[in-house]
């Protein structure tokens, strides 16, 4: 069982960044893929970006490429999404997830990831 913890959110102008960080426990960190998802105001939940287990390779929605880098550090057990030129349209609940390293992470899958984070928020203002 892996329990993931999302930290980093809050209240950030247009144009500013913000690095969330998300720690798993409990499992074996190098196993999974990781993702992020976000949820915004009246909205389905939606896929934002994913990186392979190794951290090589990653792949992002088309609404953030450019403005959002995932990372992860294997020896900390976290990943991180550092968000950049954030615009209103950023606002949202945030969740990491973790999925087995067998399905590819341009997947978007919400089924294929089998641990959550309990999400932290970002708020944009204009």
């Amino acid at each position: 069982q892996v329990q993931l913890v999302e930290s980093g959110g809050g209240l950030v102008q247009a144009g500013g960044s913000l690095r969330l960080s998300c720690a798993a426990s409990g499992g074996t960190f190098t196993l999974y893929n990781m993702g992020w998802f976000r949820q915004g105001p009246g909205k389905d939940r939606e896929f934002v970006g994913a990186v392979t287990w190794t951290g090589r390779s990653t792949y992002y929605a088309d609404s953030v490429k450019g403005r959002f880098t995932i990372s992860r550090d294997n020896a900390k057990n976290t990943v991180y999404l550092q968000m950049n030129r954030l615009k209103p349209e950023d606002t949202a609940v945030y969740y990491c997830a973790a999925a087995q390293s067998r399905y590819a992470i341009n997947s978007r899958e919400e089924g294929n990831y089998d641990y959550w984070g309990q999400g932290t928020q970002v708020t944009v203002s204009s």
